[in-house]
């Protein structure tokens, strides 16, 4: 396995001027009181900036409400988690004897944390224009494959929408349970529409992420419902 600085230098094409910022982004809360948390805060603002003046940049035509599609998408918990899977972050990763045992260098969510918190460290070490480099050549690929902007619209604004269009009450959401330490809860959330005689569950690692899976599930129990003959 590369030591840290070689892999971000190999992996990133960024070498640290000072390597403890990087130790700091790869250790998880788990393996030490000094982590990445305050780091993964910082990187969120910078990621959303660079992939904002990307997207700008690459749809000159496209308006406000395509943009922000577009950045929530290359920001998003999956498409951060896939880049830090092809980068080997797991591998990287400082964790506690717990979060080791259950696989928490795969966990898709610490991943994606890691990784923002990554692009902090490198804000942090070079500014703003080697943090941008970085992002960019990530998730440029990425970018490029991203489908049509209306097909991005998330679960919930995607069955509102729906429901709205047959005349529909919106639906209803409550979180049914909530598991975990404080600070890594894992949520269980239900959408309900009455007027059809449907419930769904979701789960995900905050309230919003388990309301869209919920949302997800009632989108393709309609679409199966109405091609039944």
């Amino acid at each position: 396995m590369l030591a840290s600085e070689e892999w971000a230098a190999e992996r990133l094409g960024y070498r640290f001027r000072d390597p403890a910022l990087l130790d700091a982004a790869l250790t998880h809360r788990s393996a030490a009181t000094a982590n990445y948390e305050r780091l993964e805060f910082l990187g969120d603002a910078v990621l959303n900036f660079a992939v904002a003046d990307l997207v700008f940049r690459t749809f000159p035509e496209a308006p406000e409400g395509d943009l922000s599609r577009y950045r929530s998408a290359l920001v998003s918990g999956r498409f951060l988690a896939e880049a830090a899977g092809r980068l080997g972050l797991g591998e990287q990763l400082r964790l506690g004897s717990g979060e080791l045992k259950s696989g928490g260098f795969r966990r898709s969510s610490i991943l994606a944390d890691a990784l923002e918190a990554v692009f902090g460290a490198i804000f942090l070490d070079g500014g703003v224009e080697p943090a941008r480099t970085v992002i960019e050549g990530l998730l440029s690929g990425q970018l490029e494959r991203l489908p049509e902007a209306a097909a991005l619209k998330d679960s919930k604004t995607r069955l509102q929408e729906v429901l709205q269009a047959r005349g529909l009450a919106l639906p209803l959401y409550s979180v049914d349970d909530v598991t975990g330490e404080p600070h890594e809860q894992w949520f269980v959330a239900s959408c309900a529409v009455a007027e059809l005689g449907l419930r769904t569950a979701g789960e995900g690692s905050s309230r919003r992420r388990a309301e869209q899976a919920a949302a997800g599930r009632m989108l393709e129990r309609i679409v199966a419902d109405e091609e039944l003959p």
